[in-house]
């Protein structure tokens, strides 16, 4: 049987708040990532737009507040801040900006998710 959390009227300020967090700045990642390969500063033909897939596996999963969606976006989410400090120093123009906002949406989404998990950990440690 998979357990869930309680409904959303019932969850603590600090879970709440970090699910939609995580969830915002992953789905803006997806956004950017598409309108950044697609229209905004396409590099060929369109082909790196793919590199949004691993995100939009994790937006159901963040949704229903699944902790293993948590923990391992928190760790895939530093292969998108390289690609932006790589994409920040190495580009120039638009991709330099972009790139950036990128770096700064992976790090709100790490701390997010990070912060989730630590709070529903430490919301399931039993008092001794």
């Amino acid at each position: 049987m998979i357990r869930t959390m309680p409904t959303r009227t019932a969850l603590a300020a600090p879970i709440a708040w970090t699910r939609d967090t995580a969830f915002a700045a992953t789905l803006a990642l997806v956004v950017l990532g598409v309108a950044w390969e697609l229209w905004l500063a396409p590099t060929g033909s369109g082909t790196l737009a793919v590199k949004v897939l691993p995100l939009l596996l994790a937006l159901g999963g963040l949704w229903r507040m699944r902790l293993y969606t948590y923990r391992w976006m928190s760790l895939v989410v530093w292969l998108y801040t390289g690609e932006g400090l790589v994409r920040a120093t190495t580009d120039r123009g638009t991709g330099a900006w972009l790139a950036s906002f990128e770096i700064v949406l992976s790090l709100v989404a790490f701390a997010a998710c990070a912060g989730h998990v630590r709070a529903r950990l430490r919301g399931a440690a039993k008092p001794s």
